[in-house]
């Protein structure tokens, strides 16, 4: 009878559980395309939020805007209103893309000009392709990723990603190279080490206005030992409002899972 009990339990804690969040987790390898774990709708596009950073990374160092790991370094200006400490200072490619300073990829895109960004996404195959941004406000440059026109689907991502490190995206090789180079970086047991970008948002209402209260959460990248590369992509649609950030839920779990998946 108790275990009867705890296995009804447990059950509905899965449930309930999977009742708060939409989540998908697709895990490739890179050499093959064999699909390790694919969970979840995976097709669905979303925002890529600060996902986006990675191709913005490869558009700055082939436009020679990026420099290197250390240059630019664009100090912080009182009118970029950041909500984060930790973007109210001057600001380097690595730390950018670490602590996913906003300001600093929309100082990027309006030194890049809108007709050459929009070359680079359509050149990238990148998602929907669309960087109008918010209906009516011509705001693309700066904001197409956050939340608004642009869309990419967890396949998509990975579809991506496949092109950086198969260096196939029509860029130079210090775009691939500098980018593979300030990628954040997560260590995983038995050598492994993750390469990846979160990406937080929220999910629009139905008059296309953010829900404060359904975040959606990305992690995406690959994990590598040796010459050995596997990608992933987690993306969690909550279905509540919940109080911790959805890309750390997405990330923080994806790492659990990780070393039970290069174990195959």
């Amino acid at each position: 009878m108790l275990a009867r009990l705890l296995l009804a339990c447990s059950c509905l804690l899965a449930l309930a559980g999977t009742a708060r969040a939409d989540t998908c987790t697709l895990v490739t390898a890179f050499d093959t395309g064999r699909v390790l774990k694919r969970e979840g709708d995976c097709e669905r596009r979303n925002s890529p939020a600060s996902t986006f950073k990675v191709p913005l990374s490869v558009m700055g160092y082939d436009a020679g805007i990026l420099k290197d790991e250390d240059e630019p370094a664009w100090p912080y200006r009182p009118e970029y209103k950041a909500w984060n400490e930790a973007w109210r200072k001057t600001i380097t490619p690595r730390p950018w893309l670490r602590d996913s300073v906003v300001w600093y990829s929309q100082v990027l895109t309006r030194e890049m000009g809108m007709e050459r960004f929009r070359r680079y996404v359509d050149a990238f195959g990148y998602g929907n392709r669309d960087v109008s941004g918010d209906k009516g406000k011509a705001n693309g440059l700066t904001h197409a990723w956050l939340s608004s026109s642009l869309q990419i689907s967890p396949v998509e991502q990975i579809a991506f990603l496949t092109k950086l490190l198969k260096r196939e995206l029509p860029v130079s090789a210090k775009a691939h190279d500098m980018t593979l180079a300030v990628m954040p970086t997560f260590p995983l047991p038995d050598g492994w080490t993750a390469y990846a970008k979160t990406g937080s948002g929220f999910q629009p209402s139905r008059d296309g206005s953010p829900n404060r209260d359904r975040q959606f959460g990305w992690f995406v990248g690959w994990a590598q030992k040796g010459e050995r590369k596997i990608l992933f992509a987690r993306l969690i649609r909550d279905e509540r409002k919940e109080n911790s950030v959805a890309s750390f839920r997405a990330r923080d779990s994806l790492l659990v899972d990780l070393p039970a998946l290069l174990a195959d």
